[in-house]
C-alpha cells in the first residue's frame, strides 16, 4: 500500500495531533511549601537547637502554634493534575518541632498523609441578633419613616415624625 505526498502529510498531521492529546492527559506534579534537603530533618538535635539554631538551618517555618509560637510546623505536599479535574494530593509531609523551657527544641514529630483527618464543616446558620421580622414587616415597615429602621432610633420616636 503506498500513500501519496497529500496522505502522508494527513498521517504525519493526526499523529502529531494525538501525540500533543496524549501528552495533555499526562498528570502533572505540584510542589507546595517546605522543600528540605535529604537529611535535614535528621540533623535537628533534641535538647541542644534553639529557635535561632533551627531557623538558620531550615527557614523559617511554614505556620506556628495557635495560641504560642512553642511549636513550629514545616508543612509540605505534593498534588497531581490530570486535565480539568480537581487536583488530589499524593503526599504530605507535616514535621512539628515542639520547644520547651529556654526555646529549645524539644521533640520532633512527623506527620504524613495517612495521619490527616477528614474535617466537615458545618453548614448551618448563625443566627444574627436583633428582631426577626416577617416577611410584611420587611415590606412596609419603612413606611412613613425618615431614617433608618429600628428600636433605638431616632427615627422610631413618635416626637421626631413630621
Amino acid at each position: 500500500m503506498t500513500f501519496g505526498k497529500g496522505r502522508k502529510i494527513a498521517l504525519g498531521t493526526v499523529l502529531i495531533g494525538l501525540s500533543a492529546v496524549a501528552a495533555g492527559c499526562s498528570a502533572t506534579e505540584n510542589r507546595r511549601g517546605y522543600m528540605e534537603a535529604p537529611g535535614m530533618l535528621e540533623a535537628i538535635r533534641v535538647g541542644v537547637d534553639t529557635k535561632q539554631s533551627l531557623q538558620a538551618a531550615l527557614g523559617s517555618p511554614s505556620a506556628m502554634g495557635t495560641f504560642s509560637d512553642s511549636t513550629w510546623y514545616y508543612i509540605s505536599s505534593m498534588q497531581e493534575d490530570v486535565l480539568f479535574f480537581a487536583p488530589e494530593e499524593t503526599q504530605r509531609k507535616v514535621v512539628a518541632v515542639n520547644f520547651g523551657p529556654g526555646e529549645v527544641v524539644q521533640s520532633v514529630q512527623t506527620y504524613g498523609l495517612e495521619d490527616g483527618v477528614e474535617v466537615s464543616f458545618s453548614r448551618s446558620e448563625t443566627p444574627a441578633r436583633g428582631r426577626e421580622l416577617s416577611f410584611l414587616q420587611q415590606i412596609f415597615g419603612n413606611i412613613g419613616r425618615s431614617g433608618p429602621i429600628g428600636p433605638n432610633n431616632e427615627a422610631d420616636d413618635p416626637r421626631n415624625r413630621r
